[in-house]
């Protein structure tokens, strides 16, 4: 049943997939060149000469004005002079012929079109300009565009080399089952390169450049569709039409194969280069890590990483828990794989008694440390296929490492040998080759076994795995907001005063502080008197959104005479603004103690969308950055998880017998807090600080700030 339920999934998103489009992009029948060169060391002569090195049956036009052939083939002046059907184009030209060249292509119905060419959006304005303009009359004639600054396609499944990449020099390209989308030309090449020297084997490789049209997502879902297609790997510097990817991700888990990605901007250096680069923005990237979470997609840090860590993923069941088995025939190599994994959630188990009786019975020494170090005397097959063996069928282990010493470099079939009958085992196997030993890696690769040239890129894949959860069924929550959104569209200001924005949270049923509002010292007297000593009182204004940072924040004002001082500096604030003395009005509060204090947030990210954001709170918010961070909304369980999270909540569960609060309060604030995703109105929301209060006590918000679209 459940395969049948998956299957018809699998249907429905393929009649998504227009046929006709994936055929003229991914397996065109026919290509012309445009900006064609007979010179070999020109880029302009690459795609002709690697479609026919590589064997392309199809048909090649070659077009320049200035040449009768190139190659031996007919060269044409321009797309018109072509008296056949063309699927695709090639375009490595620059300025106004790219706009000649598309517009030439619509009027002969070809389908797609590569840039290769630069100078758009990642040059600046101008070249932003040209950019729209040439997606304009693309969409207008119904011509899909890859790039521009596309250093191609590459299709090895069907010889159709379509790119201008040095790396196509090679003629003995590998087929495999994984295909790359990236946002960077050259890192196609260098995954080419390293594949290359492993013996592992690619079916597509895209260049998306600017992504001005055809997107991630989109050219992911025709991979997903494809049978020579097992693994996607995306290299980003961004996040485009994440409603794409989110289908591609969807798409992938009901057809069993596995995204996974490396993305830059993590620094803010990285954040720059990747703008430079493609006219990208970055982004958060907690949120980035908050979508791809949600929509299980695997995310690693270390390059190489990338073509290692399928296999890992192949045909393997992802455990609930994270209980990790480490066999090894060196003591060093295996002890750097621990330091690697040293720091996360993942448990080395106890081997068990049968591999310690394994290792006594052939005088093997045990340490009595969960790392099995089987040393030079372990390195017999026999031995080694009987503590794999154990470990595999060990109910508290979920995932084996075996680590491979000296022998795999001299005696490569034998050091791995026992390990090859594993390779399509439920439970999955990483092995980590200590030497620099190319065959053994090979061998491993060939059959399926993710195998590892670090103890890093082992570590990383190992945690990766682990971590990588199928994608979160949406939430399906009561949208009981509607009377927030009549609410907000009566209001002409882009932001809310304090005491606007705390009575929008009070209605989403977050407590909040105790408040009056004054517009002169006498009202702040009287209203001091309502509250009670000690109070806090601040500015008022939907112009000042940061009071801290203007100085209109007093804490802790115990008497009158205080109060009187107070008012006076928060005057004198206004005062350095400028702002009329009728828009003066003052916030004053009860001034609450709690035995912790948080930040709830909520906001559309540029790249993602709707997130809920929960941290420790105050002004120290931003230095520790100790925060959880999911696509909104949340149900009470998600909630939970992201507290738990928060390191520094740890101290409102009970440790070390300190005050204990009440945590599905919390969870129910981050819950309605994420609710604002059904608000289209608010675009960023944030108390900070909520006062977190014993146990039967609840928590109050003190301070909120909302900005609407």
């Amino acid at each position: 049943m459940k395969g049948d339920f998956l299957k018809g999934q699998i249907n429905d998103l393929i009649t998504m997939i227009d046929v006709s489009l994936t055929q003229s992009f991914l397996t065109p029948k026919s290509v012309a060149i445009i900006g064609a060169s007979a010179d070999p060391k020109k880029t302009g002569s690459r795609a002709q000469r690697f479609l026919v090195s590589h064997g392309y049956k199809g048909k090649i036009f070659p077009v320049n004005p200035n040449r009768e052939e190139i190659f031996g083939l007919k060269c044409y002046p321009n797309l018109k002079s072509i008296n056949e059907q063309v699927d695709h184009i090639f375009v490595a030209v620059d300025g106004n012929k790219i706009i000649d060249s598309i517009k030439d292509a619509i009027s002969i119905n070809v389908r797609c079109a590569t840039i290769l060419s630069g100078g758009f959006s990642e040059s600046g304005s101008e070249g932003n300009e040209l950019e729209k303009y040439i997606f304009k009359i693309a969409k207008k004639g119904n011509l899909r565009i890859l790039g521009p600054n596309s250093i191609g396609l590459i299709n090895i499944s069907d010889n159709i080399i379509l790119s201008a990449n040095a790396m196509l020099e090679l003629q003995d390209l590998k087929k495999g089952s994984l295909s790359v989308i990236s946002q960077s030309g050259s890192l196609i090449g260098a995954l080419l390169a390293h594949g290359h020297s492993r013996g592992i084997g690619f079916s597509k490789l895209v260049s998306v450049g600017n992504e001005t049209d055809l997107s991630v997502g989109e050219i992911g879902k025709m991979l997903v569709n494809d049978p020579n297609t097992e693994t996607i790997i995306l290299f980003l510097e961004t996040l485009r039409n994440s409603d794409e990817v989110a289908e591609m991700s969807r798409m992938a888990h009901a057809a069993g194969k596995q995204i996974i990605c490396y993305k830059l901007g993590k620094s803010e250096l990285g954040k720059e280069l990747a703008k430079s680069h493609t006219g990208a923005i970055a982004g958060n990237d907690d949120a980035f890590n908050a979508f791809i979470n949600y929509h299980g997609i695997a995310r690693v840090e270390i390059f190489e990483t990338l073509i290692e860590i399928p296999n890992l993923f192949k045909n393997k069941k992802k455990p609930e828990s994270k209980r990790v088995g480490i066999v090894t025939t060196t003591g060093g190599g295996g002890a750097m794989v621990v330091e690697s994994l040293s720091g996360s959630d993942i448990e080395i188990v106890d081997p068990g008694l049968s591999i310690k009786k394994i290792m006594q019975e052939n005088n093997i020494a045990f340490n009595n440390n969960k790392l099995v170090d089987l040393t030079i005397a372990g390195t017999k097959p026999e031995i080694v296929n009987e503590v794999i063996s154990q470990m595999m069928k060990n109910k508290n282990c979920d995932l084996v490492v075996m680590v491979v010493g000296s022998s795999a470099k001299f005696r490569p079939e034998q050091a791995v040998e026992p390990l090859l009958k594993w390779a399509n085992y439920p439970k999955p196997l990483a092995v980590y080759v200590a030497p620099d030993a190319p065959e053994a890696l090979t061998l491993l690769h060939k059959n399926n076994i993710a195998c590892f040239r670090t103890p890093e890129s082992c570590a990383e894949s190992v945690k990766t795995f682990l971590n990588t959860k199928n994608p979160v069924k949406p939430k399906i929550l009561k949208n009981d907001l509607s009377n927030i959104s009549k609410k907000l569209k009566k209001n002409i200001s882009k932001n809310l005063s304090e005491e606007e924005a705390l009575e929008i949270f009070k209605d989403i049923g977050i407590q909040i502080v105790d408040y009056k509002v004054s517009f002169n010292e006498k009202q702040a007297i009287e209203h001091s008197s309502q509250i009670g000593f000690p109070l806090a009182m601040k500015v008022l204004s939907n112009q000042i959104l940061h009071k801290t940072e203007t100085g209109g924040v007093e804490l802790n004002i115990k008497n009158l005479e205080e109060l009187k001082t107070s008012f006076q500096k928060l005057s004198d604030v206004f005062q350095k603004l400028k702002m009329k003395s009728s828009d003066e009005k003052f916030l004053i509060q009860k001034m609450e103690k709690g035995i912790a204090e948080i930040i709830l947030g909520y906001r559309v990210d540029e790249l993602v969308g709707p997130i809920v954001v929960l941290g420790s709170g105050g002004i120290l918010s931003e230095i520790y950055n100790d925060k959880s961070i999911r696509m909104a909304p949340v149900d009470i369980t998600e909630a939970k998880k992201m507290i738990n999270e928060v390191k520094s909540l740890v101290t409102i569960t009970g440790y070390r017998g300190l005050p204990e609060a009440d945590i599905n309060i919390i969870a129910n604030a981050v819950v309605n807090m994420s609710k604002f995703a059904f608000v289209k109105e608010i675009k960023e929301a944030e108390i900070n600080p909520v006062i977190v209060k014993k146990e039967n006590e609840g928590i109050v918000a003190v301070d909120g700030l909302i900005t609407l679209n």
